[in-house]
C-alpha cells in the first residue's frame, strides 16, 4: 500500500511536469508569437512584397555589445564593397559624406582628391532620397523607435527596442538633420550594397563604426538622387598611390 508520504513526493514531481506539458501546447497553437517570446526577441515577420526593410531583427542583445561585435564583417562583403581609399574629385570640402545612391557607395572626402568609399545598403524602390543634411545627433549602439509611418506599414514591429546586437541600427547611428533618416550600422552583412531600407543609409558595424570616428555633429551630407549617379563625382577609382594607406578610425 502506498503511504502518504509516498503519494506527496510523486504529486510533487508529478504537478510540474503537467505544467511544463501544457506550456508547450500553448506555444505550439501560437509557433509565431509564443516561440518568440519563450527565446525573449521579437519574431522575425515575413518579406514584404519590397523585401527587407530597415527592421532586421536578430538575436536578443549582448550584456556587452561591443564586446559581441564581429570583426571581420568586411570579409564578408564584394571587393568593391569594401572600406577603401579611392581617387575622388569632387567640389565638396574635405569631411563631407557624399551618399552615390545609384552604386551603393558612401564617401568620406578626405581633400586630395582622395576620398574613403565605404559600401552600404540604401532605400528600396519607393524609398530613396537626395538632398543636403547635416548630422544633428550620434548616438552608439542606439535605441530603436520605429517611426510612426513604418508601424504603419508593418504593424507587427516593436514600439520599441534598447540597443545591442540585436538591434537593427546596428552599432552606431548619425541621424540627419530632423528628418526620420540615419546613417547606421546592421545586424544583416548580406544587406549592404542593396536597395532594401525605408531610406535609411546602412554600413556594416565595422564600418559604421569607423565613419562614426571621423564625423561630428555639424558634418554636411550630400544624398545623391538614384537617377543620376555620380552627379557630385568626376572621378572615383581606387587610387593605387592611396592603396597602401591606412584606413583605421586613427587617419
Amino acid at each position: 500500500m502506498m503511504t502518504s508520504a509516498h503519494a506527496a513526493r510523486r504529486n510533487s514531481v508529478a504537478r510540474p511536469l503537467i505544467v511544463f506539458a501544457a506550456a508547450l501546447t500553448f506555444a505550439a497553437a501560437l509557433p509565431g508569437v509564443a516561440s518568440a517570446q519563450m527565446l525573449g526577441y521579437a519574431a522575425a515577420p515575413q518579406a514584404g512584397p519590397f523585401g527587407s526593410d530597415d527592421e532586421v531583427l536578430a538575436a536578443p542583445p549582448s550584456e556587452t555589445p561591443d564586446a559581441a561585435m564581429p570583426g571581420d564583417e568586411d570579409a564578408q562583403l564584394s571587393d568593391r564593397l569594401r572600406r577603401q581609399v579611392v581617387a575622388y574629385n569632387s567640389n565638396q570640402p574635405p569631411g563631407t559624406i557624399v551618399i552615390d545612391t545609384a552604386n551603393t557607395y558612401l564617401y568620406y572626402v578626405l581633400g586630395g582628391g582622395r576620398a574613403i568609399r565605404y559600401g552600404v545598403g540604401v532605400g528600396r524602390e519607393g524609398f530613396t532620397w537626395a538632398g543636403t543634411q547635416t548630422i544633428t545627433r550620434k548616438a552608439e549602439w542606439p535605441d530603436w523607435h520605429p517611426p510612426a509611418q513604418m508601424i504603419a506599414r508593418q504593424p507587427y514591429l516593436p514600439r520599441f527596442m534598447a540597443g545591442g546586437p540585436g538591434n537593427p541600427l546596428g552599432a552606431r547611428a548619425m541621424y540627419l538633420g530632423s528628418t526620420e533618416y540615419r546613417i547606421h550600422g546592421t545586424n544583416d552583412p548580406s544587406t549592404i550594397g542593396k536597395f532594401v531600407s525605408s531610406g535609411c543609409i546602412r554600413l556594416t558595424n565595422e564600418d559604421v563604426a569607423d565613419l562614426f570616428s571621423r564625423t561630428s555633429v555639424g558634418t554636411r551630407v550630400v544624398v545623391l538622387p538614384k537617377s543620376t549617379p555620380g552627379r557630385e563625382v568626376t572621378r572615383a577609382r581606387p587610387d593605387r598611390q592611396a592603396m597602401n594607406m591606412s584606413v583605421s578610425s586613427s587617419d
